[in-house]
């Protein structure tokens, strides 16, 4: 059952507009927060009980808009992920284990929000403790696509891509562990962005895999991401694995075209990749690009990372499960039954499975063998990319192994999230910045597809500028073609 779909909307709804655009015609006095707002609402009233997107709302949003309204944001509603701090809101982190917690401070990505001028107008449902790739773990209910219902929207941020996908907001903000932001956006056909590891604060965020968490905007468009993204980078004192480095302008620069680059293209030569419709959605991706002026290369898959290969993304997918795991298993140590008012017991499935393995990779006799030899792994991935950063500007990959699935297929494959991560996992145990671009439409089922481009470690801008070429020279992003 294709809904909503993006074509079919009434452009003078207000909700339906761009970050760019709100901000534009709300600093033209063109439209009023007011009536931005009714808008919002009205969307949310209508949809969000199908979709289950919001978890939360804000019912001060629009008085707190009209006292920033001058300030860059222009008191724009932003959706944000349930596992971010923001006082007066509840965080659940999607688990009844948090159940009516009301956080004490705030995260430092929704205070630099709210120094901007943006405004939570609600959080979003994800999967509980960020454990999956497909919203159904949550206790709260899962979250559907809202391209088609009967399809899951991705995970974990999947109530924040679906809230964009649906306009059920202006922006949304999520955070990727492995594959968290990009997936999401990919299967509910919106743009999503997962920086260099350390470009954004995890300060305030509920931790999951402390050495890979990073958090990210999804937005409409490419340009939408940039502008978020210039908000929340920067290095954060409360933070220690933030980075010194200056924050640019990344929207200063995103429209320089990619006529020059060297761009690698990746994975497609995977044997379950190979004659699909994300292989052909990626190889029509380069042509484009090299219409465009630069330069394409297919990178070979490898089993070792021999010159000019890619290494194969099999061996992340053991990697990711051993660190995240073993990451979890301290991190959810804390949640005593005690401090946060709610057993152990209360936790669901998931996060059992993540907690023993975790604990066993860790335990004596057993770190060397799994877990010390997971970041060895890891460490090879970091040196490859390394090597293909010499050579190329960018990398260029499926997003998704495929289209987004049914409702239900993650309960049959307790290795669901990490099987539809594979792609993204070698980037993001690298610290790399991603970005996923909407690169194909299924006409039948209205399910999109996505385009991966990563880069180098800080070179944010690169990702960016590919990702606004390609979205300008093509069709598949309806937003920004208006």
């Amino acid at each position: 059952m294709v809904s909503w779909l993006h074509e079919c909307l009434d452009y003078m709804k207000l909700n339906t507009l761009t970050l760019t655009e709100t901000i534009a015609k709300l600093r033209h006095k063109e439209i009023t927060l007011s009536d931005l707002y009714t808008d919002i609402h009205d969307e949310i009233a209508e949809k969000n009980g199908i979709l289950n997107a919001y978890l939360a709302l804000d019912d001060e949003a629009v008085r707190k808009a009209e006292a920033v309204k001058e300030l860059p944001l222009a008191g724009i509603p932003v959706a944000v992920k349930d596992n971010f701090l923001v006082p007066g809101l509840p965080t659940t982190a999607s688990s009844k284990v948090l159940d009516g917690f009301m956080p004490p401070y705030e995260s430092t990505v929704t205070e630099r929000l709210h120094k901007n001028g943006a405004i939570v107008v609600g959080k979003t449902n994800m999967d509980a403790w960020a454990h999956g790739s497909s919203t159904e773990t949550s206790d709260y209910g899962p979250t559907k696509n809202p391209r088609n219902l009967l399809y899951l929207p991705g995970g974990s941020s999947g109530g924040s891509a679906a809230a964009v996908a649906a306009d059920l907001c202006i922006a949304a903000i999520g955070s990727e562990t492995a594959g968290s932001v990009r997936q999401p956006a990919a299967w509910c056909g919106c743009v999503g962005l997962k920086p260099t590891y350390g470009r954004v604060s995890r300060w305030g965020v509920v931790a999951m895999g402390s050495s890979l968490d990073s958090p990210g905007p999804l937005g409409k468009t490419v340009t939408d991401c940039a502008v978020l993204l210039n908000v929340i980078a920067g290095r954060d004192p409360y933070d220690a694995t933030t980075s010194d480095r200056p924050v640019q302008d990344f929207v200063r620069g995103i429209s320089r075209g990619v006529k020059g680059m060297r761009i690698g293209m990746c994975y497609v030569d995977h044997p379950k990749l190979h004659s699909t419709p994300v292989d052909h959605a990626v190889r029509e991706a380069a042509d484009v690009f090299r219409k465009l002026g630069a330069a394409v290369d297919v990178v070979r898959l490898s089993e070792n990372g021999a010159p000019n290969t890619i290494v194969t993304p099999d061996y992340a997918i053991g990697v990711y499960t051993v660190v995240q795991r073993s990451e979890v298993s301290s991190n959810l140590a804390r949640y005593d039954g005690i401090r946060f008012g709610h057993p152990r017991s209360a936790f669901g499935e998931e996060a059992k499975r993540r907690i023993m393995l975790g604990t066993f990779t860790l335990s004596r006799g057993y770190a060397d063998r799994y877990y010390i030899r997971a970041q060895q792994v890891r460490s090879l991935y970091i040196r490859n990319f390394r090597k293909l950063f010499d050579q190329y500007d960018i990398l260029i990959s499926p997003t998704s192994p495929g289209y987004a699935l049914e409702h239900g297929a993650s309960a049959k494959s307790p290795m669901f999230g990490e099987l539809e991560d594979m792609l993204l996992e070698p980037s993001s145990i690298s610290g790399l910045p991603g970005i996923s671009v909407p690169c194909h439409r299924d006409i039948s089922t209205g399910l999109y597809l996505g385009l991966n481009i990563v880069a180098d470690q800080w070179q944010e801008e690169k990702i960016l500028q590919a990702a606004y070429a390609y979205e300008q020279a093509t069709e598949w992003n309806a937003w920004a073609k208006r």
